[in-house]
């Protein structure tokens, strides 16, 4: 029976989704998280504290459960464990990207270098040291632009302005999010246009494009929290192999080989094609729940399938459309509850709701906030009724905060 490490952050959503498809697979699953209470169930060998913010000292305590219990792949599920799963593997002999090309995803500025060697389509951007003025460089890269941190993901820290002193202000402001980190901010042109994502994987270089999610919600800030995610994409097919073959470039400019990705870009007026993000791991919360391939199998089982060199054929997306809504957190309070889900099911369309935050425990919006308050999913014949049936959901619920 095949041996998997499994990288699951005390603060992941994902690690019943990706437990139930090792599973599934018939796989051996060994767990390593942060914080021994996050391993209870897991005895022995099938539990490991990986310091997951300490790469030297994680990685050493995988090399050492290898010895022990050999593995046959080691896989993050989210942003916090990629740098540790790549070089973990590294060190095993087992399939990974190279650490240097993950490093890269986990740092906007390198990342922006990297694809600007390139010549990849992407943002006018500078790059803004801890005491240096970003107003200026703000008036440099034009305005309207973007200011964000480099390091934090989900959106947090990253603010719209449309002058010098709403400039200053947001550097104050993410700085504070920020805390005592010395790590410099990016400061990007605004890209106006629709916004899509894309969930692919990578085998041995090539890209296999595994599903286009259109974002009909405008993201014109000053915030750009996430909300609706619907594929099949919309788009024309001159747009989608634009959209494909940019995403591809921009994985080979970062050195990214093996394992899945998560692409975002935009798309101008007159077709251009431009990268904003790209993340060397699937699309994060319970987003995958939208994904479905060959006779119902999930995303989750896909990169379990890729990390163990399994069969990856006849795995092509579900005909019908599917997506998710990303419940955004409008203020700041302590969560009483969340009403109205039932009315919200018996919408035609709606197949889930989750609500991620328990009752009792304080909420915060962007661009301080990082989590979501829950996930509404909804499948159908056609991308619009799925869209169509997660708003109507949404309206239905009550989100009750004191």
């Amino acid at each position: 029976m095949p041996r998997i490490l499994l990288l699951l952050p005390t603060g992941t959503y994902r690690a019943a989704d990706f437990l139930a498809a090792a599973a599934r697979l018939g796989v051996d699953v060994v767990v390593g998280s942060e914080h021994r209470q996050a391993l209870a169930g897991f005895m022995g060998d099938r539990a490991v504290v990986v310091p997951l913010d300490a790469g030297a000292a994680a990685v050493e305590a995988i090399v050492s459960l290898h010895r022990r219990t050999p593995l046959d792949a080691v896989l993050a599920v989210d942003d916090q464990g990629v740098a540790v799963a790549a070089a973990s593997a590294a060190r095993l002999g087992l399939r990974h990207n190279p650490p240097e090309a993950v490093a890269i995803t986990k740092d906007k500025a390198r990342m922006r270098d990297c694809l600007a060697t390139a010549s990849v389509p992407q943002p006018a951007y500078r790059i803004v040291a801890r005491d240096a003025d970003v107003a200026s460089a703000a008036t440099e890269v034009g305005y309207p632009c973007v200011v964000k941190p480099i390091s934090r993901s989900a959106s947090q820290g990253v603010i719209r302005v449309d002058d010098a002193t709403q400039a200053d202000a947001a550097g104050v402001r993410i700085r504070a999010i920020l805390g005592d980190s010395p790590e410099p901010l990016l400061v990007e042109s605004f890209v106006s246009g629709a916004e899509v994502a894309v969930e692919g994987l990578l085998l041995g270089g090539q890209l296999r494009v595994l599903a286009v999610f259109d974002k009909p919600d405008p993201m014109d800030g000053p915030f750009f929290e996430e909300t609706i995610y619907v594929t099949p994409s919309r788009q024309p097919p001159s747009i989608l192999a634009a959209i494909e073959a940019t995403a591809a470039r921009a994985a080979a400019a970062l050195g990214l080989v093996e394992g899945p990705v998560h692409i975002e870009l935009r798309l101008s007026a007159t077709g251009i094609v431009t990268i904003l993000e790209l993340a060397a791991r699937s699309i994060g919360g319970l987003c995958a729940r939208t994904l479905r391939f060959g006779a119902g199998i999930s995303l989750e089982e896909i990169i379990i399938r890729h990390a163990l060199a399994m069969e990856l054929d006849g795995l092509a997306r579900e005909p019908n459309a599917s997506g998710v809504m990303m419940l955004p957190i409008r203020s700041a309070g302590m969560l009483e509850g969340v009403s109205g889900q039932e009315r919200a099911l018996a919408i035609e369309g709606v197949v889930g709701i989750e609500i991620a935050i328990a009752s009792g425990r304080p909420v915060s919006p962007l661009p301080e906030g990082d989590r979501y308050l829950g996930f509404i999913f909804a499948r159908g014949p056609t991308a619009k009724m799925v869209e169509d049936a997660l708003r109507r959901a949404e309206a239905a619920l009550d989100v009750r905060l004191r």
